[in-house]
């Protein structure tokens, strides 16, 4: 039996924390995933999984070793798609993560830049809400790149797409609605309407910390829209990014904020010298298209 089917097994079964599962996924028989296990943990000299009535939980040392197996796993599958590659004369796969207002502001865009010039490629997308989670799967070797804020937190190769202004957001009646900025007594002083997501901490504390302000919370909601809507309603103010608020069907105002502040969107992949043809290729429209996209924006749209 391959060593990779059982790497496979490994990794699917750390995941899923069933042995069942993990059968139903790769196509095998629980008595199958059972057996590649028992094997493996008999190779290595180590018990890999504890098994009870809950399922199977990695053991201290399944656990130190799930990071290298998954290497493995993931330089496999990038050597499978090279070989495909080359076979089919640059044709592949390409799997990308990203942020839903990502996926709705941009993909589309490069995506049918991207495809019309390759059209062989098969193209899977999954929308994340934490960061942290999507560049665990883009290092884990789930996924060839991922739209993501930069700095990124782990190890990857990144590289800067766009910045992406952050504005205070207030109802249209809003007295500051036509300000030239939002200051920050008013950050500190107003009722404040807070997305709350998957991540402990938003890139929006940092902006309050920027501007020395403890903000008055009001609401705390985990859906960018709801939020809109409360502001448009008057129960307080928020704030959100230009990439975010674009498209938005509410009735909302953007004042920049007293300091002016951005955040970094990039693309990042695991290993940009071991990343596949098809990888590289869509790198390279990304940038050519963002950058055709920022330098085509109007500065009298932010209001």
């Amino acid at each position: 039996m391959a060593a990779n089917q059982k790497y496979e097994a490994f990794v699917t079964a750390a995941k899923t924390g069933s042995f069942k599962k993990t059968a139903e996924i790769l196509g095998y028989t629980q008595a199958g995933v059972s057996y590649m296990m028992n094997s493996l943990e008999q190779e290595i000299g180590t018990a890999l999984f504890t098994r009870d009535h809950a399922g199977a939980r990695l053991t201290v040392d399944g656990r130190n070793l799930l990071p290298w197996i998954q290497d493995v796993c993931a330089s496999e599958q990038a050597l499978q798609t090279r070989i495909a590659e080359l076979r089919g004369g640059g044709a592949g796969s390409l799997r990308v993560a990203a942020f839903a207002s990502v996926a709705i502001q941009w993909l589309p865009g490069i995506m049918e830049r991207f495809l019309r010039d390759n059209p062989a490629i098969e193209y899977e997308l999954v929308i994340y809400e934490s960061q942290d989670e999507m560049e665990a799967a883009v290092r884990r070797g789930e996924f060839d790149c991922c739209f993501a804020l930069l700095p990124t937190s782990l190890d990857l190769f990144a590289i800067p797409l766009a910045r992406d202004p952050i504005y205070a957001v207030l109802p249209v009646d809003h007295p500051l609605a036509d300000a030239p900025f939002f200051p920050k007594e008013s950050m500190a002083a107003e009722p404040y309407i807070k997305v709350r997501n998957a991540d402990d901490t938003t890139e929006f504390d940092t902006v309050f910390a920027r501007h020395g302000v403890v903000p008055r919370v009001r609401f705390a909601m985990d859906n960018d829209y709801a939020v809109m809507g409360m502001v448009d309603k008057g129960f307080g103010f928020s704030l959100f990014p230009q990439l975010v608020l674009d498209g938005s069907p509410f009735r909302l105002a953007r004042v920049e904020l007293e300091f002016p502040t951005y955040r970094e969107l990039g693309i990042a992949v695991r290993s940009y010298s071991r990343a596949s043809m098809a990888t590289k290729a869509f790198v390279e429209y990304a940038r050519s298209w963002v950058a055709e996209r920022t330098a085509s924006d109007d500065p009298g749209e932010a209001r």
